[in-house]
């Protein structure tokens, strides 16, 4: 069994020891503290369960912290956001009056600005007399449509009467010479019997042995006999021209019908020229709804509600396509946010946000609407290009529209550009 060395200090007996020794500083610096944590735990028996209840509340505060602070994400990167809608002139012109002033707010259909509409209602003017014009002749050539129709009809029924016409007159005429033919014929037969008869009289008469009155009857009977030959060859020569004639009339006949037959040709052609007339009609009525609209053009309106920032005045000449005037709609705005990417882990459409604007210290509420497609990076101007080697990585942002819910806005106090706060509640 081990002696024991140390020495207790007897009543009455004080043991005395350099204060400077190092064995007793020592001691004393490591025996003091448990002594002063056991004496007070002594002291407060309840100590130990008050510090346990809360280190137990530190754990629960911690871990409703940590669960807090890990169900939503926010950045101080985001703005409002809205449409700026461009207001330019459709025609050239004269700017005869300005209707509004910056920053003033407008309603849809307002009338901004005003150009001269002298020179477009002259246009228009010509525009509707040259349309009526073009109205009337194509009224007209529309008229000679069916005149032209029934005109070229009764013309084709005429000429093909008057070829069956001709042809029965070259058949009647035809026959008529035959008629002379035969005549003469039987002329000439009398007339040879005649002068044979003569002939013979007149040997007899020379004989005495008929009387002179029946030689003076024979040589009446062929001189009429004669003359009849003459006028039935005068008749067959008629009759002959007639059928000449009748058959001039036929080539006639048939030369008109051939004509004739050119009328639907006729008719097509007028009715072309109707369908022409009709197309130039809708020529000159396009001229004049163009003409129309370039008057309506002459005063520019607002094509939505919202504030107005203007750039022209009067007396400019402008052009098509210049712009004079931008419209903010301010019922129509959102919140751009450029959230880090580390933070869109478990961001989706659809979830509440919560947005504090520092302009006038207003909270709003909306929702997650869009997660851009790229970072910010790869649409500026001139994106990062890192495939030089020295790559460094940099946490990038992707824009989030947010978009507010129905009636947050009512007064239209929110103008784009303004620096907000969102906080996305992720659960």
């Amino acid at each position: 069994m081990a002696q024991r060395t140390d020495v207790e200090s007897q009543p009455g007996t004080e043991t005395h020891s350099a204060p400077d020794s190092p064995v007793h500083s020592a001691d004393h610096a490591a025996a003091e503290p448990p002594r002063r944590s056991a004496n007070f735990f002594r002291e407060h028996p309840q100590a130990k369960k008050y510090l346990a209840v809360l280190i137990i509340i530190l754990i629960i505060a911690g871990f409703f912290a940590w669960r807090y602070f890990s169900s939503y994400v926010s950045t101080d990167d985001a703005e409002i956001d809205g449409h700026l809608i461009p207001v330019s002139a459709r025609i050239s012109g004269y700017v005869s009056k300005v209707n509004v002033n910056d920053n003033q707010y407008v309603e849809a259909g307002a009338v901004l600005v005003e150009i001269d509409p002298r020179d477009y209602q002259v246009a228009l003017d010509q525009a509707r007399a040259s349309l009526e014009d073009a109205r009337a002749a194509a009224q007209a050539m529309n008229i000679n449509v069916p005149v032209t129709t029934v005109s070229t009809k009764s013309e084709v029924s005429v000429a093909e009467a008057n070829v069956e016409n001709a042809q029965a007159g070259i058949t009647a005429a035809e026959q008529q010479s035959e008629a002379a033919q035969a005549e003469l014929d039987q002329a000439q037969a009398n007339d040879t019997k005649s002068q044979n008869d003569l002939a013979r009289y007149k040997e007899l008469v020379g004989k005495q042995e008929i009387s002179q009155q029946m030689y003076d009857q024979a040589t009446a009977t062929a001189a009429a006999s004669t003359a009849a030959v003459s006028a039935a060859k005068a008749s067959a020569a008629a009759a002959a021209q007639q059928v000449a004639q009748a058959r001039s009339r036929l080539a006639q006949a048939e030369a008109n019908l051939l004509s004739a037959q050119t009328g639907p040709q006729q008719v097509r052609s007028t009715r072309a020229r109707a369908l022409g007339a009709d197309a130039t009609v809708q020529q000159k009525e396009a001229a004049v709804e163009q003409a129309d609209l370039n008057l309506q053009y002459t005063k520019i309106v607002a094509p939505a509600a919202g504030v107005v920032t203007k750039s022209v005045e009067v007396g400019m000449n402008v052009q098509p396509g210049q712009q004079l005037l931008s419209i903010v709609p301010l019922n129509e705005v959102w919140v751009t946010a450029n959230f880090k990417e580390t933070q869109l882990r478990d961001m989706k459409p659809g979830q509440r946000v919560r947005i504090s604007v520092d302009a006038n210290d207003r909270t709003y509420w909306g929702r997650v609407d869009s997660i851009a497609g790229s970072s910010g990076a790869r649409l500026s101007l001139l994106p990062p290009e890192n495939a030089t080697g020295n790559y460094v990585k940099v946490v990038q942002r992707v824009p989030v529209k947010i978009v507010l819910d129905p009636g947050q806005n009512k007064d239209l106090n929110l103008r784009l550009g303004m620096s907000v706060e969102p906080k996305v509640y992720l659960k």
